[in-house]
């Protein structure tokens, strides 16, 4: 039996705004973006490439917009990754280059904590 992780609530406080970060300046798809029911919007927004998306919203969870857990998000090609941050006008640290893989650093506006990771040892990354 296959268990997959598809979906990662992230709390924001403003749901238009964290939406145009993710999509604009990141780059997610969005995906789905719906109210139904009064008191709850359901944003949807994947990650080029990726089998697990994000939700953002109104009414989804009691948890204070920038707590998520640190997210992490493979990429084949940190320095194209990076740039394509930086040129988008997000906040993001130099490449980070370790043992266990390079990294880059964000965060949304909130505050919700994001690393791309570039594994050199495995093919796309």
């Amino acid at each position: 039996m296959d268990w997959k992780l598809e979906l990662v609530f992230v709390p924001v406080s403003d749901v238009d705004r964290a939406k145009d970060f993710y999509v604009n300046k990141v780059g997610f798809n969005a995906d789905f973006d719906e109210r139904p029911m009064d008191g709850i919007r359901f944003v949807q927004l994947t990650p080029p490439g990726s089998a697990c998306s994000i939700a953002i919203g109104e009414g989804l969870s009691d948890a204070p917009p920038g707590t998520a857990p640190n997210l992490q998000v493979v990429v084949s090609d940190i320095n194209k990754a990076h740039d394509q941050l930086k040129a988008n006008g997000v906040d993001v640290s130099d490449v980070d280059i370790q043992d266990l893989g390079h990294f880059v650093y964000f965060a949304d506006p909130d505050g919700n904590k994001w690393a791309l990771q570039y594994l050199p040892q495995r093919p796309n990354g």
